[in-house]
């Protein structure tokens, strides 16, 4: 027998469907693609939930995807630009300040959790695992022009020259490695390659041999035979990055947890978001899976449902990154009623 809450989410997706308008031929000719847009790292998770809500989608209404960088993705949804972003970080102080100013309400939808990958050419084989001192005294501001030899990290290690790919400074991946490593958002050296398309860096460790890179696992799960990966030295000891370790709580504190931004308005004043959304929670495993991202469980999956059709506003981080947390309390953060549904 269904349980109650079971029977609402379907009766609730039901009225969704159900109120979804037909277009004439002109509006379906004038209409606009609903735009998801930020981070890179999301953008599969994004492609493949457009993918599977296509076939269900009203003639006139279509979704698109955009990789931007989280940063950028927050600055078009403060502005008003795009309902729905896609964010490898929570929101920070100066944009909720931003989305505040300009009456943008929201839900913060966690959509999957992600692991911050360190990886190297497959063709460096003394390098077999990597710590946070080593990541920190290679990455942070003062590295720069200065660390630039792999023997400057482990003496036992060759003379040769790294070459760094990393993400750009719109990246939320860039934030959240930062703090984690660094201790700061913005304490990192600037002689490197860097991009906001993950494609790009994956392609800059590629075709280096003496490369080190990091950005996010599902980029990593779809090109590991051109990439190898690095276990960290971290808070748990030396850690994979898996879904295992990640779920776990052992690959701290590079795990973190993705999220959707939906503008609360468009929520209610276009039927084809809220469908889309709720259809991608209940397909949340599939969805992950598909985008080679890191699931939550079924059962969390649900539980943001339920902070959908609550309509609980704002975010539950208060502009703050969640940085070395469990996974745990990463989600009972992020459903702690008494957070919401005020910004901070």
């Amino acid at each position: 027998m269904k349980s109650s809450r079971a029977v609402l989410v379907h009766v609730l997706a039901l009225a969704s469907v159900l109120t979804l308008p037909t277009l004439s031929r002109a509006q379906q000719q004038k209409a606009q693609p609903i735009v998801i847009s930020g981070s890179s790292t999301v953008y599969p998770f994004s492609q493949a939930a457009i993918k599977l809500f296509t076939p269900k989608t009203p003639k006139g209404v279509s979704f698109q995807a955009n990789a931007q960088g989280t940063s950028a993705g927050f600055r078009s949804f403060c502005a008003r630009n795009i309902p729905i972003a896609a964010a490898s970080r929570p929101i920070n102080a100066s944009e909720l300040k931003a989305c505040k100013s300009n009456g943008v309400d929201f839900l913060e939808l966690p959509i999957a959790f992600d692991a911050i990958t360190i990886v190297v050419h497959p063709s460096n084989t003394f390098v077999k695992e990597i710590s946070l001192a080593q990541l920190k005294t290679l990455w942070e501001k003062k590295a720069q022009a200065k660390i630039l030899r792999w023997n400057q990290l482990n003496p036992n290690w060759p003379a040769s020259t790294i070459k760094l790919c990393g993400p750009g400074a719109d990246s939320g991946t860039y934030d959240v490695f930062n703090k984690a490593v660094n201790g700061s958002e913005t304490n990192s050296r600037q002689d490197y390659t860097a991009s906001e398309d993950d494609n790009v860096l994956v392609k800059c460790v590629a075709n280096t041999p003496g490369a080190l890179g990091y950005f996010g696992y599902d980029y990593y799960q779809g090109n590991q035979t051109v990439l190898r990966a690095l276990p960290v030295k971290g808070l748990r000891g030396t850690v994979m990055p898996s879904a295992a370790s990640v779920q776990d709580s052992r690959y701290l504190p590079l795990s973190r947890p993705l999220f959707l931004y939906v503008n609360a308005a468009s929520l209610r004043s276009t039927p084809a978001i809220r469908l889309f959304i709720v259809q991608t929670l209940e397909r949340g495993i599939q969805v992950a899976d598909k985008a080679k991202l890191i699931p939550l469980k079924d059962s969390t999956y649900r539980l943001v449902l339920n902070k959908l059709y609550r309509n609980i506003l704002g975010s539950a981080f208060a502009g703050r990154l969640p940085i070395g947390l469990s996974v745990g309390q990463i989600l009972e953060r992020s459903f702690d009623q008494h957070k919401q549904p005020q910004f901070r």
